[in-house]
């Protein structure tokens, strides 16, 4: 602090200085700038001169003035000597600098001169001098800077008022919108009237209400629905043994039932989406009770609203299967008692779309399956009646099937038609399918002619499969690391399910052959309607009886008897069983309209070894079918007439 006020000392003397100089300088010039003026002064106040020193002067004067000029003026130029007295004091006077003199001299008689004499006065003026700013390296700070708060104290000041000014900012803003919405209420309610009766009435009766309701209603009660254990403790560890026998169980996820809609109605099919696996549809036959009612029922239902379905579509027959789009989440697909195939969507009404006409072309008899094949670029519906008649359709083309062809078999008994109850096709096949028949016999056909054979039923092999109906056939899926797609099981109402090997239609046999099941399960005590493999575990398949129990298979673990066993609802039969894509629930459908859905748990969790393992169980089994005994009688035969009216 002292060196800073040292500096500035210095400056200031410095400065004192400079302008002292400058001050002397200004006086000196005045003072050298007034001196000839006063000579001249006191030279014209002068009463007279000298004639000698006037004649002098004037001699000196003319000479420095002509004195180039006078060898060519010699003759007419020339000094007087008789000079007057007053022309010498005349003359002696001394001219400005800014002026030029001439003085003119002749032979002619010499006339007084009186020179013309002006006085000039001087200007001056002080600039001061141009300042030099010297810089220096040391800081260029006054003592004030030294003399300020802390940094971080300063900081924080600035942060204080910045805040300040951000939530004045804010409040503003906030009573800003606050009148801005009083002022927009205000208008609203000027503009409020009350509505008529009329009025009323055509708001609460219009679609777009109804809409509005339905679809809000459905938004709240999928909320409710949603099953979560907020009091569960993740810290606490459970007991293994408890995990290992729940493990081993199947547990009730949630029960589908409308009694306005599902009264008196039987199930008649169940199917999962593949777009969406919260959602399954079912199908129903009539209510007997309601003849107002439509006699086919199709209802979309939601994991996440068990009080009432998604959607509801009407058919004027007796809906024997339905079916998801594989290929377009929107369609329904579903096949009659009386022969038609309908298509439903749910972005429309509640009737169907399309429909396929009542005439020759396509099907006159109860269509009990349905599948579809091929990819999402090029897929066909195929379907199957009672009459023995497939068919090929296109959705967006149901007028007429792309193709047909009559399931014959020249050993059928009565007429060559095979009345057709259930079919399949195995993991990538597209032209070859299994069928299964009221008779109880399953027969290999081709849609076209192919090397051996022609299309239709091969007629060489016949796998007499059971003693009554074939309720259901169903294909081993193609997935994991080891192939069984060639691997088939088959239900019927002889109280057995039955497992196959399709035999490959690449060679044929020189001679008609009967082709015996690799193992049979014979534990159900009624009735079995319906059967399928697990999508995600290799030895693991579902079974539906009239007892109304759901059975679940495990062939790894026994073959004897299954894993788990279940009763859900009244006890009614369960008639049928369909897996959620990814192998975790699995729903059935029962003759009193309920729909169960079941949790498999782990159980649908394959090891890695459940592949290799259940290729050494179907060696076993096979092995083992070479010293089996005959197939014992059906506890109680069924025919075909009684399938039908179970169907």
């Amino acid at each position: 602090m002292d060196r800073r006020k040292e500096e500035l000392e210095k400056k200031r003397q410095k400065l004192a200085e400079l302008r002292k100089a400058r001050e002397d300088r200004r006086r000196s010039q005045q003072k050298s700038m007034s001196t000839p003026a006063d000579e001249t002064q006191s030279n014209m106040t002068m009463p007279s001169m000298t004639s000698s020193s006037a004649r002098n002067d004037v001699d000196k004067l003319v000479n420095d003035l002509i004195g180039g000029r006078r060898s060519q003026h010699s003759a007419t130029q020339s000094v007087s000597s008789n000079v007057s007295d007053t022309d010498g004091s005349d003359m002696g006077s001394v001219l400005s600098p800014t002026q030029t003199s001439t003085v003119s001299v002749s032979a002619e008689p010499r006339t007084r001169f009186i020179p013309e004499f002006s006085s000039v006065e001087a200007v001056i003026f002080d600039f001061p001098p141009k300042e030099r700013v010297v810089y220096s390296k040391e800081a260029q700070t006054t003592g004030e800077f030294f003399d300020r708060p802390d940094p971080e104290v300063l900081e924080q000041e600035v942060r204080t008022r910045l805040a300040a000014e951000r939530e004045k900012d804010r409040l503003a803003k906030q009573a800003a919108e606050e009148e801005e919405r009083r002022r927009k209420h205000a208008q609203e309610a000027a503009q409020i009237r009350e509505l008529s009766e009329d009025e009323k009435k055509n708001i609460l009766t219009s679609d777009e209400f109804a809409d509005f309701v339905d679809y809000s209603t459905k938004v709240i009660e999928r909320a409710l629905n949603e099953k979560y254990d907020f009091m569960k403790d993740y810290t606490v560890v459970q007991d293994e043994e408890n995990d290992a026998e729940a493990s081993n169980t199947v547990k009730l996820a949630c029960t589908f039932h409308s009694e306005k809609l599902c009264q008196n109605r039987s199930v008649t099919d169940v199917n999962w989406s593949l777009k969406h696996p919260e959602l399954l549809v079912s199908s129903y036959n009539k209510n007997p009770m309601a003849i107002n009612e439509p006699d086919g029922l199709v209802l979309v239902w939601n994991t996440h609203l068990v009080e009432r379905p998604e959607f509801v579509f009407h058919s004027q027959a007796d809906v024997l299967t339905a079916r998801f789009s594989d290929f377009h989440a929107n369609l329904v697909i579903g096949s009659t008692y009386s022969g038609q195939i309908l298509l439903w969507d749910t972005r429309a009404k509640s009737l169907p779309v399309l429909r396929t006409p009542l005439s020759a072309v396509g099907h006159t008899h109860p269509v009990y399956a349905m599948s579809m094949v091929g990819t999402q670029n090029a897929h066909n519906l195929i379907s199957v009646s009672t009459d023995g008649l497939m068919c090929s359709w296109q959705l967006d083309m149901l007028a007429q099937p792309l193709e047909t062809l009559e399931l014959t078999h020249a050993t059928h008994s009565g007429t060559d038609e095979v009345a057709v109850t259930c079919f399949g096709f195995p993991g990538n096949e597209t032209t070859t399918f299994w069928v299964g028949t009221e008779e109880g016999n399953v027969y290999q056909a081709n849609r076209y002619d192919r090397a051996g054979s022609k299309a239709g039923i091969y007629q060489q092999d016949a796998y007499n499969a059971h003693r009554g109906a074939v309720t259901g056939l169903h294909f081993h899926p193609l997935f994991g690391p080891i192939d069984f797609s060639d691997l088939f099981i088959t239900s019927s109402v002889d109280w057995t399910v039955k497992l196959w090997r399709a035999k490959s239609a690449a060679k044929p046999a020189s001679a008609p052959q009967t082709i015996a099941p690799i193992y049979s399960f014979e534990d159900a005590g009624d009735y079995v309607y319906d059967v399928a493999w697990s999508p995600s575990h290799p030895a693991m398949f579902a079974s539906v009886d009239g007892t109304g129990h759901f059975n679940l298979w495990n062939l790894n673990v026994d073959t004897e008897v299954p894993v788990v066993s279940v009763a859900p609802g009244s006890g009614r039969a369960l008639n049928k069983v369909s897996w959620e894509k990814e192998g975790r629930k699995a729903a059935v459908g029962s003759v009193d309209g309920y729909v169960h859905v079941y949790d498999i748990g782990e159980m649908s969790n394959p090891r890695m070894d459940e592949w290799t393992q259940f290729q050494k169980t179907v060696s076993e089994m096979m092995h083992s079918k070479e010293t089996a005994e005959p197939v014992p009688e059906p506890r109680s035969p069924a025919t075909s007439s009684s399938y039908s009216m179970l169907r």
